[in-house]
């Protein structure tokens, strides 16, 4: 299973950190050890002092496939969950002005919660996915899968051209405005639509 990530997707999101909007996906990997999965507790890692969260909707591949048309794309993904790109920022910034990739600050164990998935078809509109992330129950993201730069069946037809995509792996797609800095104590509660997916704590 491979976890591929995709940066500044929202205009509104790139715009509050400073960037511009890219003519083509920012892509990145994560190493399947940055999966938590089940609501289990996010421990801060002892190498940052500024974790932010960063809501995603995220899609699960259903069927393999390589130079996968955009009108085709659609038949690829039927499953969408929710999840967070945790990413060190300070150790972020430390790599952007050194040049470096962001694996250290976005693949650390742990740093991909993901809740369960739910099929895209039992949603009202699968072009129009509400999702939002709650912080000490206080909304701080609200996102709509409408708003993104590059949709999903973009990201699937331009990520194939240079990596096959398998059955089970899955996207983190971007995240919207609104992403900041978790301490111990907070807790954590997403949603997609109506539905709960994720309830957890930061230690």
């Amino acid at each position: 299973m491979k976890i591929i990530g995709i940066g500044h997707n929202y205009r509104e999101h790139i715009k509050e950190m400073g960037g511009c909007v890219p003519p083509s996906p920012v892509v990145f990997l994560k190493p399947d050890t940055s999966i938590l999965l089940r609501n289990r507790p996010f421990y801060i890692p002892e190498f940052s002092e500024e974790i932010d969260y960063e809501a995603e909707l995220v899609i699960k591949i259903s069927k393999n496939g390589k130079y996968i048309q955009e009108e085709y794309a659609s038949q690829y993904y039927d499953e969408v969950a929710l999840g967070v790109d945790f990413t060190a920022r300070d150790l972020q910034k430390q790599m952007i002005a050194e040049g470096k990739p962001w694996t250290l600050c976005k693949g650390f164990d742990n740093s991909a919660p993901l809740s369960r998935f739910v099929k895209i078809d039992s949603l009202k509109d699968r072009d129009n996915i509400l999702f939002r992330l709650a912080l000490n129950d206080k909304i701080v993201q609200y996102g709509n899968s409408s708003d993104m730069v590059f949709p999903f069946e973009k990201l699937i037809s331009f990520i194939s051209r240079y990596i096959s995509l398998k059955m089970g792996d899955i996207i983190f797609t971007g995240t919207p405005a609104g992403v900041g800095k978790v301490a111990i104590g907070d807790r954590v509660t997403g949603f997609i639509e109506d539905m709960q997916m994720m309830n957890f704590q930061i230690r």
